[in-house]
């Protein structure tokens, strides 16, 4: 496996997307934004933080980054991809997968830690998971409420495409959304940080679960 972690402009969380590959001793590479060419890599990760400084819409820039339209084709073609906060937000604006990301219930900026429960299994992120289980990483959003229409999330849930809820809402997400897969399952977005959860010495290494699951 080949990892990829495209950066952009503004993004903040590329180092501990790269440090996983570290970890997981497997072939890692950064992807610059305005790169046309994904080096040959089997899984592809946009990081969390602030994307072209969120200006006009969280991710609304990003998704118009020439690597975008190679992460779009690696997508079509069954290639895995994992976007991550402001990620996740770029793969909505992109339709790779459904929702929206709104401003946090509350209006305020959210950091901490949170406790998730794994609903779907079936995609390659979640199946050395087990339905059920609790995992636990942090969050550090303002737009973090996940909406979708009545019948698209209908549609949502009914496909199996909830991949994580939050046990206790942090943000007025619906349905307490935290993580959602296109319908193929090759494409994830989750608004919690797996990739800062990785080690003990950071308070949990669940979120090195999902990379496993990769590689499994």
């Amino acid at each position: 496996m080949k990892l990829g972690v495209v950066l952009f402009p503004g993004s903040n969380c590329d180092a501990d997307a790269l440090h996983v590959g570290a970890l997981l001793k497997v072939p890692t590479v950064e992807l610059w934004h305005k790169d046309h060419d994904l080096q040959g890599c089997d899984v592809v990760v946009l990081p969390g933080g602030f994307s072209y400084g969120d200006y006009l819409r969280c991710g609304a820039i990003a998704r118009f980054a020439p690597i975008m339209d190679e992460v779009a084709k690696h997508a079509k073609r069954g290639g895995k991809v994992l976007g991550i906060c402001n990620g996740f937000q770029i793969l909505t604006e992109a339709g790779l997968v459904p929702g929206a990301l709104l401003r946090n219930e509350s209006l305020k900026f959210i950091c901490q830690d949170v406790e998730l429960e794994v609903v779907n299994t079936r995609s390659p992120f979640t199946k050395g998971l087990k339905q059920g289980d609790t995992l636990r990483m942090p969050i550090a959003h303002a737009e973090g409420n996940y909406f979708l229409d009545e019948d698209g999330l209908k549609r949502l849930e009914d496909n199996g495409q909830v991949a994580f809820r939050y046990r206790k809402n942090p943000n007025g997400a619906l349905h307490d959304i935290a993580g959602v897969t296109n319908e193929a399952g090759n494409v994830l977005g989750m608004m919690p940080h797996p990739e800062r959860a990785c080690e003990a010495m950071l308070g949990s290494a669940d979120g090195l679960k999902l990379f496993q699951s990769l590689l499994s």
